[in-house]
């Protein structure tokens, strides 16, 4: 049986080929990187190497060879992008006759209004007519996507929000990459779909949790969009990246991201890091 992880040097796919690592042997797993170089670590350590680039389709094909399994993680970039990666990859892994496709998804993609999840329902739609045994691992959100707003908090600035009383399953990246690694290499995942989070807090909830653990009391600033988008600007924020941040704002106001589920605690088998523990731990680390 052999496996192969895509985007295995990001942060998410380094996890998940860390937490495979410890429960099975490296000639098990093969990865597909767009630069070898950079895993010139995991070729050492037993791990296949292979050259694959999502905008390469020829390359996907060696890459993809005489796989069983596949972890597709989702890649990054704008919706038109993501769409030809993920496309690319989906036939590349048909080509190959994969027999099993796991890939990092979105909360409720197939009805969010999210605007990020045009993407993952068009990628899973892709991955439904292959007729390929699949698993939809719909990640909620990272906690570590917080870091930027945690750190300026740490220094005595508001938490800027306009996501209003929406509610987000914030939980941890490892969490998450140890809820994959499950289903690849696990057995009776075949044609299932897993709402994977934390539990359902809003910004104020979050930060008050924020607080406690900086010993510190920050204070929550509700906007409205155009609100915060001047307050990113006049942060620094590029003019690009705004609108991305203002419609994931939205998004959780309108509760995108409120799908209540416990499917993650059941993939890693424990439950999950205590919010307060889990920012504790990403605290420490961004030091």
């Amino acid at each position: 049986m052999k496996m192969l992880v895509t985007g295995a040097t990001g942060k998410l796919g380094a996890r998940v080929v860390e937490t495979l690592l410890k429960s099975m042997p490296a000639s098990q797993l093969a990865v597909s990187v767009r630069d070898p170089q950079k895993a010139e670590a995991l070729k050492a350590r037993g791990v296949e190497v292979r050259q694959g680039d999502f905008d390469h389709p020829e390359t996907l094909d060696s890459a993809f060879a005489g796989i069983d399994r596949l972890l597709i993680i989702s890649t990054d970039g704008d919706t038109d992008t993501r769409i030809r990666q993920h496309t690319n990859a989906v036939e590349a892994a048909q080509r190959a006759k994969i027999g099993f496709i796991a890939y990092t998804s979105a909360t409720n993609a197939r009805e969010s209004s999210l605007f990020l999840a045009e993407v993952h329902r068009v990628t899973e739609e892709a991955i439904l007519k292959t007729g390929i045994p699949y698993s939809f691992l719909r990640n909620n959100w990272y906690l570590e996507n917080e870091i930027g707003k945690i750190q300026g908090a740490a220094n005595g600035q508001p938490w800027v929000t306009s996501a209003g009383s929406g509610r987000a399953g914030w939980a941890l990246q490892q969490e998450y990459a140890e809820a994959a690694a499950a289903v690849l290499a696990g057995s009776g995942h075949e044609n299932t779909t897993y709402e994977l989070g934390g539990k359902l807090l809003t910004q104020e909830e979050l930060v008050s949790e924020i607080s406690s653990v900086l010993g510190k009391e920050v204070p929550v600033l509700q906007v409205d969009d155009s609100r915060f988008a001047g307050i990113m600007k006049d942060a620094g924020v590029p003019d690009f990246v705004i609108p991305i941040l203002v419609g994931i704002e939205r998004g959780i106001r309108e509760g995108a991201l409120e799908v209540e589920s416990n499917d993650m605690e059941k993939l890693i088998g424990r439950p999950l890091t205590p919010i307060k523990e889990a920012l504790t731990q990403i605290i420490n680390e961004s030091k």
